[in-house]
């Protein structure tokens, strides 16, 4: 989310951004923005929701053992940290260049969850253009995250100054209703925090959002890298493991391969992540049991899959997608950041 759901990540609510979904909802928000989905699955989201050519969102699996595991590994894996560094370092300077000239920036967040990081990079564009005016429209299908949002919005003063406008729909939803509209309100800074997870027409959706976009702007696209963890476990296991929430499994490296065929200018950035899974190679621990539960999108990781299969997986995490430093497993789930031109 900021998005939930990911791909398991799903991770990640997926319009989220979940990234960022927020405690009080069990989320993240968009697998950063990462965000819990409302059924839809930002997050892992984003994975933000799914449809096919964007028309509807597959419901996410954002309940239980889910959530809790989700939770888990946002603390853990410090994801929300991560994108924030990367905000914090980046964004500053593609603000100044994006405003220069001009007296009011429009900003659009898709999966927002409950708007974590949507209030940062507000926050960072007020520090950097104090006397440009600020509007954010906010695509959230969830209504009690986009309630969350709305909290945050009241107890912080910066962001009173600026007028929100709310879209409590899917993205499909959200394309619907601007294509019905005669004028259509177009934007200088979009973001997409780990949203795409449940989309179904991966081309159609960026090429969409990537239309409303001003003549010298940037849509900013956070997902899983390509060559992660999460990449080559969910690839590897595809047919086993995109049964539920999402019925296929991209990473940065294929939406790179959308940008290209639909003629886009990016560029990249890579966040280096990593999440201790120690506990997972131990029988019997409550904690790694959850966590693989939440990575491989089981209700029960030991008890859902053959013995045969688990053991792959498990030889899979532990020599493909980790590292081992000082006696513990380190997944690696590295983001990228994806600054699309106009």
């Amino acid at each position: 989310m900021d998005s939930m759901n990911r791909p398991v990540l799903c991770i990640q609510t997926v319009c989220l951004v979940i990234l960022l979904g927020t405690e009080s909802t069990q989320s993240e928000g968009a697998r950063e923005g990462f965000q819990v989905y409302s059924g839809e699955a930002s997050h892992f989201s984003v994975h933000y929701g799914k449809a096919a050519a964007m028309d509807t969102v597959k419901p996410a699996g954002y309940e239980g053992r889910y959530v809790q595991g989700f939770q888990f590994y946002l603390k853990h894996s410090e994801e929300h940290k991560a994108i924030l560094g990367y905000v914090d370092k980046v964004l500053p300077g593609e603000f100044t260049r994006i405003g220069e000239g001009k007296s009011k920036m429009d900003v659009l967040g898709v999966g927002s969850g409950g708007g974590e990081m949507d209030a940062h990079i507000l926050s960072i564009l007020q520090s950097k253009l104090p006397a440009t005016a600020l509007t954010a429209d906010i695509v959230e299908p969830s209504i009690h995250l986009t309630d969350n949002f709305k909290a945050l919005v009241e107890k912080t003063p910066s962001l009173q100054k600026i007028p929100f406008s709310w879209h409590t729909v899917t993205c499909g939803e959200y394309e619907k209703q601007v294509k019905d509209k005669r004028e259509i309100k177009r934007f200088d800074f979009i973001h997409m925090i780990q949203m795409l997870y449940y989309v179904d027409d991966y081309p159609g959706t960026i090429k969409f959002f990537h239309n409303l976009l001003k003549e010298n702007s940037k849509l900013l696209i956070v997902h899983e890298a390509a060559g992660s963890g999460w990449d080559t476990l969910w690839k590897t296991y595809r047919k086993e493991l995109c049964t539920k929430s999402i019925s296929d499994y991209l990473s940065a490296g294929d939406i790179k391969v959308h940008l290209e065929r639909l003629e886009l200018q990016y560029d990249e950035h890579l966040i280096p992540n990593t999440l201790d899974i120690t506990d997972c190679f131990t029988t019997g621990d409550e904690m790694g049991e959850l966590l693989l539960d939440f990575m491989t999108e089981q209700d029960h990781f030991h008890q859902s899959l053959t013995p045969d299969l688990r053991a792959s997986i498990l030889d899979l995490l532990r020599n493909r997608c980790s590292t081992e430093k000082e006696g513990r497993i380190l997944f690696d789930c590295s983001m990228s950041c994806l600054l699309v031109y106009s």
